[in-house]
This record gives C-alpha cells, structure tokens and sequence, in this order.
C-alpha cells in the first residue's frame, strides 16, 4: 500500500481512503440497503479486509444514514489497533449545542474515546454560513475546545464546489485537513498550466488534503454510455490513477462496499506503473 503524510498533522496515512458513503446511504450509486442485515456482513469483511491490506484512513459521516455508517465503521474497526488506523467522521451545520451532541453521538457510534479528525460536513456555505463557524460560539471554537479535551486530534472541513467560503477556511488557519471533490471531471481545484486552484493554496497552508468522487461517482461512466453506448472498457483504474497521480492529493476516498471491490482498488494503487505525468498532459505545445 502506499502512504502519504497528511499535511501539517504529520501522520503517515494510505493514500487509498475508505468512503463511508456507501455504508449509510440507500441506493447510492447502486441498488443496496446498508441496513440490511446481509449487506452489513458484506460491508464489514470488506472494512476488515482493507485494513488487513494496508487501508488505514477511513471517513464515514453522522449524516450517512443518520449514524448508520458510523455504527457500521464502529463495529468493524473496534478490534484494529487505534495506532494503526486513522478515523474521520463529520458533523453536520449547527449551532453549539447541536455540534457539540453530534461529536458525542459519533464518538458513541464508532466505539471511540478519541476520533482521529472531525470535519465539518458540508456541499456549499454561503458567506454568512462562514461567518457563523468561523465567529464566537461557531463550529470551529466548539471543534477546537473538543481537540484541546482530547477527544478530537484534528478538524477539517468538506465542500464541493469552489466558492469564497473554501479560501476562507483555508486562510483561517483553524483547520488541518481539507476534504474537496476532485476528478476527471471535475478538475477546478488544480491548474497545473497556471499553478493556481484550492489544491495549491491548501498545500501552501499545510493542510492535509482528501479528495471525494475520486472514480467521479459514476457520472463519467454515464457520460461514456451516452457517447458511446457500445464501450465496454472499464475506466475506473485510469480515473483513480489521474487522482493519485497529482502530487498535492494525500488521500484518495473511494466507496468500496464489497472485499472484491477493496481488493481491486489496492491493486489499482499498488499499480504506480500507470500514474501519469500532469504536467506534460496539460501542455499545450509540447516539444
């Protein structure tokens, strides 16, 4: 497996991160009932089959399945040594009250005293959304009293799109870790033509880095079908090979429901024969 250090924090984590979408949500994606008790079993070899094969960073949210991901991750990773994993959860936009309930309720969940990293859980925040975590009494002061209690080591945020609130956390200097969606088809946060993006002011504020919809959650693959209805090359190698390839990411999540599916994706990591250079990709007149 191959391992990267997330950021300032210093920890040596896989590149490979195991997205706990899929072990709360209904039907993401795909038809499966995380609930179900068949499906848990199927969820948890393959939680216990990452591990074995070198995963350590695993991300799950309260708000998949309202803690049924957490519950899940809970209960599979409870016997693996708290040293050799590296566990993040998320909290939903609230007040203080709210924030603080949530980070208790998941601590519940995962059969944890201390969880790894703790992310504010969000898609798009509006500016007076960031004037609210960042303020008095917001989420980030919440989230940094919890670290300074020892029952967070680090906090981080998500968001997928790029909007001002983005650079905003980055420039706060109060988070260690950036969770963003970055892919094939979704390339915003990295210009390597112009050295400019989030990727680039997130690596210069030494934060840890995590990117979502690595395989770009089916949406290519959709796109590939319309265009071209007879395909039948699987493409998913070379779109988590594009995302591992760029030096700035430290984390790769991927949604991985069964052993097979884990077994696949290690294999594709462990394949660095088929990275690519992106900075020869993107030059527009090459010698």
């Amino acid at each position: 497996m191959e391992y990267a250090v997330l950021g300032g924090t210093g920890r040596k984590v896989s590149r490979l991160g195991y997205g706990g979408t899929i072990a709360g949500l209904k039907h993401y994606v795909h038809e499966f009932d995380p609930e179900d008790e068949k499906n848990k079993e199927i969820l948890l070899e393959g939680i216990e089959t990452a591990y074995g094969l070198g995963v350590t960073y695993f991300d799950t949210a309260a708000a998949y399945g309202d803690g049924v991901s957490e519950r899940i991750f809970g209960e599979g990773l409870e016997k693996m040594p708290e040293d050799g994993i590296f566990l993040a959860t998320k909290v939903s936009p609230g007040d203080a009250a709210q924030t603080r309930a949530s980070l208790e309720r998941s601590l519940k969940n995962l059969r944890r005293e201390r969880i790894d990293l703790i992310q504010i859980h969000g898609t798009n925040y509006t500016d007076e959304m960031c004037d609210a975590m960042l303020g008095k009494n917001g989420m980030a002061e919440v989230l940094e009293k919890a670290k300074s209690e020892g029952l967070v080591r680090y906090i981080g945020f998500t968001i997928e799109c790029q909007n001002p609130a983005l650079y905003r956390f980055i420039r706060s200097g109060r988070f260690d870790v950036m969770q963003i969606e970055y892919n094939l088809m979704f390339q915003h946060p990295y210009d390597p033509s112009w050295g400019c993006g989030s990727l680039y002011d997130a690596e210069s504020a030494k934060l840890g880095i995590a990117v979502m919809r690595t395989a770009t959650s089916g949406i290519f693959q959709r796109w590939i079908q319309q265009a071209n209805p007879a395909n039948t090359f699987d493409y998913t190698p070379a779109l988590i090979q594009l995302v591992l390839s760029n030096p700035l990411v430290d984390v790769a999540l991927l949604g991985m429901r069964t052993a097979a599916r884990v077994r696949s994706n290690v294999d594709i990591v462990n394949d660095a024969a088929h990275r690519i250079d992106l900075d020869a990709m993107h030059k527009r007149y090459p010698n």
